[in-house]
């Protein structure tokens, strides 16, 4: 009864954390949406890369996925087809123990036989020997007969698992084939687009307005998260001061407060220069709070860590995570890119407190 109680309580609570998690994306979805109606403009050059490269992030993510399943699959496989060789190997031992006892009982008596030796014996004490030795005969028969049926039952039980398992990673691969196609598409598209507004984007890269316009509308999304995000309890994000790790291995382009290039605007966090696809890493542990395309960042992911502490990853070709998951130290949330009309693959990285930019170096263990 407890037990059961405790299933019921479990079931619920797991019910009431999806019903809230599900309610935080369906808030989260709306105030993207809002900013995307609120764009003060809808010519800017790297809007035309918005949709391809939210694309390309959900098809990288999904084959990450199928990947995933795939190499889940495959162990699963392996220990059923273990197991059927297991299950194979015991029915043959069944058979050839059913095969000996009956060779045996052939070889003692027939049925004409047995009714001899009940009514023939002179000996009580021999006749008393050999009926016991039939009767042992016999049940043994019938306990090798119920082995060898339990053998073979567990044998074609392993053989349909293992049908059933290669056929869903059959179906797998046959996805992922299907989404590596469609991403091509997809690259292929972006590749085009880029070409196409590659001038205007080096023109609206210098452009201090549309700078201060990016900063601003990132502003504004970290205090509308701020708004509807409920706390993170837990974390204790003071006492990784000093000692993080970067997210990614590369090279720091620049200084936290300098002034970009050819621009009055001071950096708020690093670019730090890495090749594309290279794995993305969360700094400590936290919450997804943002994992979507924004003007001037690409395709971004913001993780909370409670006591007002936020980190920020930008320009990323691919989004591993979703908003609500629960992260640790070091698990992979992105790949590296370009996203947002980037000239160079890398990745922006900002450290907040209440909004307000915090220079990484003081929380980042330098190498």
């Amino acid at each position: 009864m407890l037990l059961l109680i405790a299933c019921c309580l479990a079931a619920n609570a797991f019910a009431a954390d999806q019903t809230d998690l599900d309610r935080l994306r369906q808030r989260i979805a709306l105030l993207q949406r809002e900013f995307d109606q609120a764009s003060e403009s809808k010519a800017e050059a790297a809007d035309a890369l918005r949709e391809s490269e939210r694309t390309i992030s959900d098809r990288q993510r999904a084959l990450a996925r199928l990947e995933q399943q795939q190499r889940e699959g495959k162990i699963a496989l392996q220990h059923l087809q273990r197991r059927a060789a297991r299950a194979g190997e015991n029915a043959r031992q069944q058979q050839i123990r059913l095969g000996s006892l009956l060779y045996r009982q052939y070889v003692s008596s027939t049925d004409e036989d047995y009714l001899k030796l009940l009514l023939g014996s002179d000996d009580p004490n021999q006749l008393a020997r050999d009926v016991h030795y039939l009767g042992y005969i016999a049940r043994e028969r019938g306990s090798a007969l119920r082995a060898q049926q339990k053998a073979l039952a567990e044998l074609n039980a392993a053989a349909r698992e293992t049908e059933a398992k290669q056929h869903e990673l059959d179906e797998l691969r046959a996805a992922e084939r299907r989404e590596l196609a469609q991403l091509r598409q997809e690259q292929d598209a972006r590749q085009r687009t880029l070409h196409k507004i590659s001038q205007q984007l080096k023109q609206q890269r210098r452009e201090i307005g549309r700078l201060q316009k990016n900063e601003a509308r990132l502003a504004r999304l970290l205090r509308e998260l701020s708004a509807v995000m409920p706390e993170m309890a837990g974390n204790d994000f003071r006492r990784h001061k000093g000692k993080l790790a970067l997210p990614v291995s590369g090279a720091i382009a620049n200084q936290f407060g300098s002034r970009r290039p050819d621009s009055t605007l001071a950096w708020n966090g690093w670019f730090i220069r890495a090749r594309a696809k290279q794995p993305v890493l969360a700094i400590a542990p936290g919450r997804v709070v943002y994992a979507d395309w924004l003007r001037g960042y690409g395709n971004l992911l913001i993780l909370d860590h409670g006591q007002g502490y936020l980190s920020l990853y930008g320009n990323n070709q691919t989004l591993y995570k979703q908003v609500g998951e629960i992260l640790r130290t070091g698990d992979l949330i992105a790949a590296v890119g370009n996203s947002g009309g980037n000239e160079d693959s890398g990745l922006y990285f900002e450290l907040r407190y209440k909004g307000q930019p915090v220079n990484p170096s003081r929380w980042i263990k330098q190498p």
